[in-house]
């Protein structure tokens, strides 16, 4: 390293949110020896949460510099082939050799799991703390509590998803966050003889109105994600205040002409129905950091879920700013070197997600011309070209950040 731990500036750390990027921010930040406290606004674990998300490769191999990827694993669905369907024809895509299935897992499972094990790595976890200002000095920084609270460190790292509070403290004309256009649903049903899908296997399906996703959870049961077309931005709290009943109604409309789209939205029940809210994609933020203040995960980058790349890219994140902060003595520095080794790559991965966000809803011609386009394009696509590079990337913790 460049720097030993007698003379390094920093040596504790505020994170604010508990979701995904703060206790993998915190747990990385014990691991570079820098004493890190969690600050979550809801007043306990997992409020609210509902739905699923995918961790892809990279993500895997990033959790393991933690020693959370194995138990993360262990409560995953491996998903190893993907397949694209359009009006009910299906075409299998190309997938990456050498690396391991991307692993699904609900979200309530996976912040506990990284809750458990930063609190493990010595972690303090604070909840009911809606963060309200910060106060940056020549020495630390000073974070407000909505409970009238205080609390000091070296530094602050905002974790605080794509609503977040921090992004604004540091730059008042931020950017927020972009609505896509869509609304998203999860659904539950049980497997049956009409309903038959091959473990393993995550389809991508571009129905008549809608696109949506199905695959089979290691219980058997079928899982399927819904994209709800909606010109009016509904919040998560509006969404969820909406009987489950009615949104059910609108989805079998939706699907009413979709093979197995129907079937899925038929069979769902209202118990066995989440719903996970509006689609987010934040655009590029012009301001990562400050002396004493830097954004991790959503905050700063969240590409939409179409990259199925959002948590890990968050995770990459919180490796590195700790690996900066763990190297480079002055903070500024240190947060100026973690966004020139991430903005890049996020960014770009935001732009893929972007691409396919407009091709979800492509209408009839739209369809016609993927019917006809499709097979020539996986055949003729170099698909480690394409995706190797987000997939296969890893972190090197041992490595000096220079």
């Amino acid at each position: 390293m460049s720097t030993g731990r007698d003379t390094r500036k920093v040596r504790t750390a505020l994170v604010i949110g508990g979701g995904i990027a703060g206790p993998v921010t915190a747990a990385a930040l014990h691991k570079a020896g820098i004493q890190a406290t969690v600050h979550e606004a809801y007043p306990e674990l997992g409020e609210g949460i509902g739905g699923g998300l995918a961790l892809a490769p990279n993500g895997m191999a990033a959790l393991d510099l933690i020693g959370a990827a194995d138990a993360v694993r262990a409560m995953s669905t491996p998903v190893s082939g993907t397949r694209m369907a359009i009006d009910g024809k299906l075409n299998p895509l190309p997938a990456l050799s050498g690396v391991e299935p991307l692993q699904i897992v609900g979200r309530a499972d996976l912040h506990r799991v990284l809750r458990d094990r930063a609190a493990e790595a010595g972690v303090r976890f604070e909840y009911g703390k809606r963060l309200t200002g910060a106060t940056e000095t020549a020495d630390g920084v000073r974070a407000d509590f909505a409970d009238g609270t205080t609390a000091t460190a070296d530094v602050l790292i905002g974790a605080d998803g794509v609503r977040s509070t921090v992004r604004t403290l540091i730059d008042p004309a931020a950017p927020g966050a972009d609505y896509t256009g869509l609304l998203s649903f999860q659904g539950y049903v049980e497997a049956a003889p009409d309903l038959d899908v091959e473990p393993g296997v995550m389809t991508f399906a571009f129905g008549k109105r809608a696109y949506y996703l199905y695959w089979k959870q290691a219980d058997g049961r079928l899982t399927w994600g819904a994209n709800l077309p909606s010109k009016k931005y509904t919040s998560l709290t509006e969404a969820r205040a909406i009987p489950a009943d009615e949104w059910l109604r609108r989805l079998r409309e939706t699907y009413r002409d979709d093979n197995p789209g129907r079937l899925l939205a038929e069979r769902t029940t209202p118990d066995n129905l989440d719903v996970t809210g509006a689609i987010h994609i934040m655009p590029p933020v012009p301001h990562w950091h400050t002396a004493r203040m830097a954004l991790v995960g959503d905050a700063v980058h969240a590409p939409s879920n179409s990259t199925g790349q959002g948590a890990s890219l968050a995770i990459e994140s919180a490796l590195q700013l700790a690996r900066c902060l763990r190297d480079i003595a002055d903070p500024a520095e240190a947060f100026a070197a973690y966004e020139a080794l991430r903005r890049e790559r996020v960014e770009r991965i935001t732009k893929r997600g972007a691409r396919t966000n407009r091709k979800k809803t492509p209408g009839p011609v739209g369809r016609k011309v993927m019917h006809l386009t499709m097979p020539v394009f996986f055949k003729l696509m170099n698909f480690d070209k394409v995706l190797g590079w987000e997939q296969r990337y890893r972190i090197e913790w041992e490595a000096p950040v220079r």
